[in-house]
C-alpha cells in the first residue's frame, strides 16, 4: 500500500510539529535497506517508522525489526502496514527519554544490531550522538537526513560544516553518503534535499582516548561557543582555571588562541589524555 493510499484510508495527516515526511517510493525503500546493509540475520532498530512503508521493506530483509514511533496517531497505520510480519515490534514512545540499554536487552535480545532512521532535523544529533555514546554493540547505523547534515557528519576541521556531530560520528564510524534523494519522493515534500548516510562502526575507536565520558565532554565544551579560543571553550566548560587549562594546551603543542573547531579528532583526543592525567 502506498503512502497516499494508508493516509486516506487511516485519516492521518504529517504532523508539521514532528517534522513528518513520509516516503512514498517502493523502489526507493528497498534501494535504502539494501545501501544501508541490511542482511537476512539481522536485527534491526528502526527510529521514527512513521506510516511503515519502511518498515514492512526491513522485515522483508531481516531476522527481527524493532521499531519506536513517537506519534500514537499513526497506531493504526502502523499495525495495518505490518499485519502479517511476525518479526516486527512496534514501541510507541519518546526515543530520546527511552533507556538504551533495556531496549536492547528487552528488544533486541542484547545482541548485536544495526541501526534505520529517517529522522527530522531537530532530533538528528540528539539521536546520533545518543547512539554513538551508549557503548551498545551497534554495527552499522543508516540515516535519512537533511543533506546538509549528511555532509555535518563528514566534514573537515576548520570548516563551517565541522562540529560536534561530525567528530563524534568520525571517532567511531567511516562515513559515507550511499543515496542522495530528491524532495519529490516524500510526501508532503520537505523544502530541503535528503541523502541516506551510512555509518559503519569501527571495531575500536579511530583514535585512542583513556576516558571517553571526558573526550565527548570536551568535545561538546569546544562546540558549545564556537569562535571562541579554545582556552576559552574549555574554561567556560569544565569551570577550571584558565592557568591549569593553558598548561594542558600547550603541552598538545598548541596555542591558547587555537579555536576548537580548528582541531582534528586525534588533536582532541590527545588534548583530552593530557586533560585527564592534569585532572587526576
Amino acid at each position: 500500500m502506498r503512502a497516499q493510499d494508508v493516509l486516506r484510508a487511516y485519516g492521518v495527516e504529517p504532523n508539521k510539529g514532528l517534522g513528518q515526511n513520509f516516503l512514498t517510493d517502493p523502489n526507493l525503500l528497498t534501494a535504502i535497506v539494501e545501501r544501508c546493509g541490511v542482511e537476512v540475520g539481522d536485527r534491526v532498530l528502526e527510529i521514527g517508522p512513521g506510516l511503515g512503508t519502511l518498515t514492512a521493506v526491513l522485515a522483508d530483509h531481516a531476522k527481527r525489526v524493532v521499531s519506536v514511533e513517537i506519534d500514537r496517531a499513526l497506531k493504526e497505520a502502523l499495525g495495518a502496514m505490518t499485519a502479517g510480519r511476525n518479526n516486527v515490534e512496534i514501541l510507541f514512545g519518546d526515543f530520546t527519554k527511552m533507556d538504551l540499554d533495556t531496549l536492547w536487552r528487552e528488544h533486541l535480545g542484547g545482541e548485536p544490531f544495526k541501526v534505520v532512521a529517517n529522522l527530522p532535523y531537530y532530533v538528528t544529533s540528539t539521536i546520533v550522538m545518543g547512539l554513538l555514546e551508549s557503548g551498545l554493540p551497534i554495527r552499522t547505523l543508516g540515516f535519512m537526513v537533511q543533506q546538509e547534515v549528511a555532509e555535518r557528519m563528514m566534514a573537515a576541521p576548520g570548516t563551517k560544516a565541522y562540529g560536534a556531530l561530525s567528530v563524534g560520528v568520525q571517532y567511531r564510524c567511516e562515513a559515507s553518503i550511499v543515496m542522495r534523494v530528491p524532495r519529490g519522493a516524500f510526501l508532503p515534500p520537505p523544502k530541503v534535499d535528503s541523502a541516506v548516510i551510512r555509518l559503519d562502526v569501527a571495531s575500536s575507536p579511530r583514535v585512542a582516548v583513556e576516558d571517553e565520558k571526558l573526550f565527548f565532554k570536551v568535545v561538546k565544551a569546544i562546540f558549545a561557543v564556537r569562535r571562541k579560543t579554545l582556552l576559552n571553550a574549555l574554561s567556560l566548560g569544565f569551570g577550571l582555571p584558565k592557568d591549569k587549562l593553558s598548561y594542558c594546551i600547550e603541552s598538545c603543542g598548541f596555542s591558547t588562541n587555537v579555536r576548537g573547531e580548528q582541531l582534528s579528532l586525534s588533536e582532541m583526543a590527545r588534548l583530552t589524555n593530557i586533560l585527564r592525567n592534569s585532572l587526576a
